[in-house]
């Protein structure tokens, strides 16, 4: 069987959050329009706007919602005393690539938006305040593939660390492929770490057994997983199309032979015979 790809972020939303253990994982996400945009920045104040197709974090921007304090001149039309005083107003920031704009108004941020999507279909998401290391927000890639019974299973993982002032971690957008271990270790115990590695494989499978359900012919899965500050989990996305070749860079090249291994078993083109 061809092996089956997915590139509709909201079509993949919606199966898992079809499944109950499953769906808390998941950050709220919803169609982009004004209304959607208004309302979860009122709930979360970061969200971040996402094209449903699309790979390497292209097309993805953030947006902020802040409420300012400013000085309020006694000259001031609006100041009714003989005081300085101030006065909070809303400031609203659209970050994407390395740019940021600033908007006074909820409905010139949407403006703003609106003419860089136009009539694609595009998502709002929750934003997830990650955990940072040396001052950088980091996520992980958590791979999972079929093995060659015919089981899932998760293979790799590994963490991806932004580039100076990107919003996003893709290897191809300029961040840094670190290994997971190390990382989490700067952030928790060795314990905690080898306990959360362990939940994020079995999260890799439960999440290919749910897909697999809706799309048959999945065999291999990427999460891009971001953990808070209270080291709980959120899937951002799920990619049915994941890199391989970046699992080249470990040092314990037996993670690669393996990946490859499953992946020539289940027929993905490209990689040539298996080698021993």
């Amino acid at each position: 069987m061809k092996i089956q790809r997915v590139a509709s972020k909201w079509a993949k939303t919606r199966a898992l959050m079809t499944s109950a253990s499953l769906a808390p994982y998941i950050p709220d996400t919803r169609k982009y329009e004004f209304s959607t945009l208004q309302e979860m920045l009122g709930l979360y104040r970061t969200v971040y706007i996402k094209p449903d197709r699309g790979t390497y974090g292209a097309g993805v921007m953030r947006a902020e919602w802040r409420r300012i304090t400013v000085s309020q001149s006694a000259s001031s039309p609006s100041s009714n005393s003989g005081h300085e005083g101030v006065e909070e107003r809303d400031l609203y920031l659209l970050r994407y690539g390395t740019s940021t704009e600033t908007h006074s108004t909820v409905q010139t941020l949407h403006a703003a938006i609106q003419g860089r999507i136009r009539e694609r279909l595009y998502l709002v998401q929750k934003g997830i305040d990650l955990l940072h290391s040396g001052g950088r927000p980091f996520d992980l890639r958590v791979l999972a593939q079929k093995n060659p019974e015919g089981f899932w299973e998760t293979t790799g993982m590994l963490a991806r660390v932004a580039a100076p002032m990107k919003i996003v971690t893709n290897y191809h957008n300029g961040g840094r492929i670190r290994s997971v271990r190390p990382l989490l270790e700067e952030q928790m115990t060795g314990g905690e770490a080898r306990d959360l590695r362990m939940r994020l494989e079995q999260l890799g499978v439960s999440f290919g057994r749910q897909l697999e359900q809706s799309f048959p012919g999945i065999k291999e899965i990427g999460l891009d997983v971001a953990i808070d500050g209270r080291h709980d989990f959120w899937v951002l996305e799920v990619n049915t199309l994941p890199s391989l070749v970046v699992f080249k860079t470990f040092r314990d090249k037996s993670i690669y032979r393996r990946i490859r291994r499953y992946a020539i078993a289940y027929g993905r083109p490209g990689l040539g015979r298996s080698s021993r």
